[in-house]
């Protein structure tokens, strides 16, 4: 069946277009799925409305749901869904003159676009990783030098099983407080998932705010120069 790419288009921008369901959706950003009661909550609608707006998002392909008993919990579809939610960010506030981040403090320091690391700290540790060797660059994606295997593995990241997953190792998302690129893909995963464990960051439970720890401080200064 032959589908028209500028309707499909037109259909997933009207999707996300609607004020409710933008709400749900970067509610979703955190990787965390939620309820949709929790979801009416947030985009201020009944729970019938909110069933009615999470049935076209679902349509739409830019949620998934999973059941379990007698609840219903959604995520977002996937990374690019979030990507594209990032990238609109940046382009509704697209800044005239010299840009000043106006985005609260807590989240432009560290947080999470989806499932990898964001803010400030998003950023300066991709740029560490590319000034330092670690990252060799081409046109946005990026893949690991010897130096960079080395490094990572070095901080227990299991790179094997990285590259193992099904999406692109290492790209460039643009962040949308500091509207320069932070590190997606599975790698900038791999790299969230070392930071929780080695408590570098803790994660809010109501945001995608993450917490800098002062052992986090340390280690990331220690390991990569990264001064937070």
């Amino acid at each position: 069946m032959f589908v028209d790419p500028d309707e499909a288009a037109s259909g997933t921008a009207a999707a996300i277009g609607e004020p409710a369901r933008a709400r749900m959706l970067y509610c979703l950003m955190d990787d965390r799925a939620r309820a949709s009661t929790e979801l009416a909550v947030v985009a201020g609608v009944s729970p019938s409305t909110a069933s009615a707006h999470l049935n076209r998002l679902l349509a739409a392909r830019l949620v998934r749901v999973q059941v379990q008993g007698k609840h219903r919990y959604y995520t977002l579809a996937g990374p690019p869904v979030a990507r594209v939610l990032e990238g609109l960010n940046v382009l509704a506030g697209a800044p005239h003159g010299r840009f000043v981040p106006n985005t609260p403090s807590r989240l432009r320091a560290a947080r999470t676009c989806y499932d990898h690391l964001a803010g400030t700290l998003g950023v300066t540790l991709r740029d560490r990783l590319e000034t330092s060797g670690c990252l060799s660059a081409n046109s946005g994606s990026y893949d690991l030098t010897p130096k960079g295997i080395r490094h990572l593995a070095g901080l227990g990241i299991d790179l094997e099983e990285t590259r193992r997953t099904r999406r692109r190792f290492a790209y460039d998302c643009l962040d949308w407080s500091e509207r320069r690129p932070h590190l997606g893909g599975a790698l900038g995963a791999a790299l969230l998932k070392a930071a929780l464990r080695r408590k570098w960051v803790t994660q809010d439970l109501d945001s995608r705010a993450l917490q800098i720890t002062a052992a986090g401080r340390h280690d990331l200064r220690r390991h990569f120069g990264v001064q937070i």
